[in-house]
C-alpha cells in the first residue's frame, strides 16, 4: 500500500477527460445535465458483471451464505419464472415487500434485468397499505415473504394480482392461490441466461413509495439512468476513499480486497437499494444482513465477517459506540463509517475519531427523488461539521431558492433545489405534484438549507410537515388524518418527539370533541390498527382546549412540540438548529 492521496488529489486522478469518472452532458426530457460518461446503461448491465465474481461471498443472512455465482443463478432462475410463468414483459410493475433476506436481491435483479418496473414496498405497511400500493401501481405480480404475505391476504380479492409468489413460508397456509418460492424456482431451468430484453437508459426501472403531503402516498418513478448515476456516484465516492487510503481502485485497474458491508437499514428504502445493493453488487461486495438492529449483534457481526463498512443512521452509530461491550469486540476491519437519514449529533464525530481512529468517517445527503446520494461529507470537514452535508457528488448541482424560486445569495436560507441524471423522472401517476416538485430540471426538495461560503450544504430544517423516524420519512398530516377519523377527536397535531438513537419519534396532541372523552391508549391503538408501525405516535397528550393557532388559524405546531418536549441544550443539533443559531459553522443552544 502507498501512502495516500488528499481529497483534492484523488478527485483528479478521477474526474476529468478520458479518466474513469469523466463527466459530460446528457439532455433527458429536453434538459441538459451533467452525467457520468461511464456509468452502466441499465441494471441489467450492472447484473452482467457479477459474472467476474464468481464463487466469492454474495451475502450473508444468519447461518445462511450466498455466493455470486449462486445468487446469479437463481436470478436468472426466478427471470424465466416471470417471463413464462406471469408473462412480464417491458414496462410490467412487480411488487416486493420483504424483510432483508436473499430471496429480496433476487426478486429486484430478477424484474430489473427484464426491463420490469420493481415497487418496492415498505415490510412495515400494514395490509390496508399494501392493497394501496399495489393497486395504486397496477402491479401484475407480488413476491412477498410470509409475514407480508399474511397481511395481504384480506385484501386479495380486491387486488388484480396475476400472481403472488410467497418466500420463507415456513409451512404456513399461503394466501389464496399462491406459490412457494422454492416450487416457482423449481420450473426454471437450472443454468440458463437470463431472458432477452431490451433495457434503456431511459426506461423507468423503480416505483418507490413515499409519504405524500395529502396523508396518500406517491410512487417516485426512478428510470435506469437515475439509478445508475446514483451508482456510479457511489462508486466515485469509494474511489476516492482507496486512493487517500493509498489503494488503487477498481477503477484505475487496481484490485483492492473485497468491501464487507453491514446492512442495518432496508433494502426497501432507496438507501439501502440504490446506495448499498445496487453498487454492491456492480463492485462484488459482500453484504452482511441483520433482521434488526441491535448493537451487541452488530459488533459480533462486525468481528466475525470482517466487516469493513457500515451505513446507518446516526443513532445506530452513537449507539454502536456506547455499547458497553463496544471494547470487547474487534472492530479493526472497519474502513469506513457512513450516517444519513437524520440529524447527526455533535458528539458523534467526537466518539468515532475516538474509539475508531482509523476509520473514515462521513455523512450523507439524498432522498427518494435523488434516487439516494446527492452530497457527501467526509475527512477534514466531517471532523470539523459534522452535522454538515458536505458538497454535491461531481453531477449534481444545487441551488437555494427563495420563496419566489429565485437564488438565494450564499449562506442565506431558502429551500434546496437539485439537479442531476440521479433525479427521477416524477411521480407515478400524479401529473400534479409532479409539477409542482419538478420543475425545469431542478428538484424542489422542501428541505430548508444553506450553502455557505466553505461550499459545504447544512440542512436547516425538515421538509414541510415531515419528521423524521430512523431514516423513515413521516408526513404528519397522514397520522393526523387518522386521528381526526376517531370520533372523539376534534383537533390533532403530529410532530416528532427526540430519541436518541431513531432521531425522532411521532408524537402527538389530540383535541377532544366537547362533551366526548377519549384516553391516548385508545387513541394509539386506533392509530396501530391504521398505520405502519413506525408511523404510530409513541406519546400521545389529550387537551380539552383548542389547540393555539396563529393569525392565519394554523395550528402552531412548534409551540406544542416546545412545551411537550423542550430539548436541552446538550441535545441540539445543528440540523434542526436555526441560521441563526450556526453562524459561525457552531450549534448552539
Amino acid at each position: 500500500m502507498s501512502a495516500g492521496l488528499s481529497r483534492e488529489d484523488a478527485h483528479r486522478r478521477l474526474v476529468g477527460p478520458g479518466l474513469p469518472f469523466e463527466v459530460d452532458e446528457v439532455t433527458v426530457g429536453g434538459v441538459t445535465l451533467r452525467s457520468w460518461r461511464n456509468a452502466p446503461p441499465s441494471l441489467r448491465a450492472v447484473f452482467a458483471r457479477t459474472a467476474d465474481f464468481g464463487d466469492a461471498e454474495f451475502m450473508v443472512h444468519g447461518e445462511e451464505r450466498l455466493t455470486y455465482a449462486e445468487h446469479r443463478r437463481a436470478v436468472c432462475r426466478l427471470a424465466h419464472v416471470l417471463r413464462e410463468s406471469y408473462g412480464i414483459r417491458k414496462g410490467d410493475r412487480v411488487a416486493l415487500s420483504m424483510r432483508n433476506v436473499p430471496e429480496w436481491s433476487v426478486a429486484f435483479w430478477a424484474a430489473v434485468s427484464l426491463g420490469a418496473i420493481v415497487v418496492p414496498l415498505n415490510a412495515w405497511f400494514v395490509g390496508r397499505e399494501l392493497e394501496f400500493c399495489l393497486n395504486d401501481s397496477g402491479s401484475k405480480v407480488a413476491l412477498l415473504d410470509r409475514a407480508r404475505a399474511e397481511r395481504l391476504a384480506p385484501f386479495l380479492d380486491a387486488l388484480a394480482l396475476d400472481g403472488v409468489i410467497v418466500a420463507r413460508s415456513e409451512g404456513a397456509a399461503l394466501p389464496g392461490a399462491a406459490t412457494l418460492w422454492e416450487d416457482a424456482l423449481a420450473a426454471a431451468p437450472d443454468d440458463a441466461p437470463l431472458p432477452d430484453a431490451d433495457v434503456e437508459p431511459e426506461d423507468d426501472a423503480t416505483i418507490f413509495y413515499t409519504s405524500g403531503t395529502t396523508g396518500v402516498p406517491k410512487g417516485a418513478v426512478g428510470t435506469h439512468r437515475n439509478i445508475c448515476a446514483s451508482i456510479a456516484s457511489v462508486s466515485y465516492r469509494v474511489a476516492v476513499k482507496q486512493l487517500c487510503r493509498g489503494v488503487t481502485p477498481r477503477a484505475l485497474g487496481g484490485s483492492p480486497p473485497q468491501t464487507v458491508t453491514l446492512v442495518p437499514v432496508p433494502f426497501f428504502h432507496v438507501t439501502g437499494c440504490h446506495a448499498i445493493l445496487a453498487p454492491g453488487v456492480g463492485g462484488g461486495s459482500k453484504h452482511v444482513l441483520m433482521h434488526r438492529w441491535d448493537p451487541d449483534d452488530a459488533l459480533a457481526l462486525i468481528e466475525r465477517e470482517r466487516v469493513t463498512n457500515i451505513v446507518s443512521v446516526p443513532g445506530m452509530l452513537l449507539q454502536l459506540l456506547e455499547s458497553p461491550r463496544f471494547a470487547d469486540h474487534d472492530t479493526s476491519s472497519l474502513i469506513t463509517v457512513g450516517h444519513g437519514g437524520a440529524p447527526a449529533m455533535s458528539k458523534l464525530a467526537e466518539r468515532v475519531h475516538a474509539l475508531l481512529p482509523h476509520v473514515d468517517a462521513e455523512n450523507g445527503y439524498g432522498l427518494t427523488e435523488a434516487s439516494s446520494l446527492v452530497a457527501y461529507n467526509a475527512g477534514e470537514s466531517y471532523r470539523r461539521k459534522v452535522w454538515s452535508c458536505g458538497r454535491p457528488v461531481p453531477v449534481c448541482d444545487l441551488k437555494i431558492v427563495d420563496e419566489d424560486g429565485a437564488p438565494v445569495p450564499t449562506g442565506t436560507r431558502g429551500e434546496l433545489c437539485v439537479k442531476g441524471p440521479n433525479v427521477v423522472r416524477g411521480y407515478w401517476n400524479r401529473p400534479e405534484e409532479s409539477a409542482q416538485t419538478f420543475r425545469d430540471g431542478w428538484l424542489h426538495t422542501g428541505d430548508l438549507a444553506r450553502i455557505g461560503e466553505d461550499g459545504l450544504l447544512d440542512i436547516l430544517d425538515r421538509a414541510k410537515d415531515m419528521l423524521i423516524r430512523g431514516g423513515e420519512n413521516i408526513f404528519t398530516v397522514e397520522v393526523e388524518n387518522v386521528l381526526l377519523d376517531h370520533p372523539a377527536v376534534l383537533e390533532a397535531a403530529v410532530f416528532g418527539k427526540p430519541h436518541p438513537v431513531l432521531g425522532q419519534e411521532v408524537a402527538a396532541v389530540a383535541c377532544a370533541v366537547p362533551g366526548k372523552t377519549v384516553g391516548a391508549e385508545e387513541l394509539i391503538e386506533h392509530c396501530r390498527a391504521r398505520l405502519a408501525a413506525f408511523k404510530v405516535p409513541v406519546e400521545i397528550a389529550i387537551r380539552q382546549d383548542p389547540l393555539p393557532t396563529n393569525a392565519a388559524g394554523k395550528i402552531l405546531k412548534r409551540q406544542l412540540q416546545d412545551e411537550l418536549f423542550p430539548e436541552s441544550p446538550d441535545d441540539t443539533v445543528a440540523g434542526e438548529a436555526t441560521a441563526e443559531q450556526v453562524e459561525d459553522g457552531t450549534p448552539k443552544p
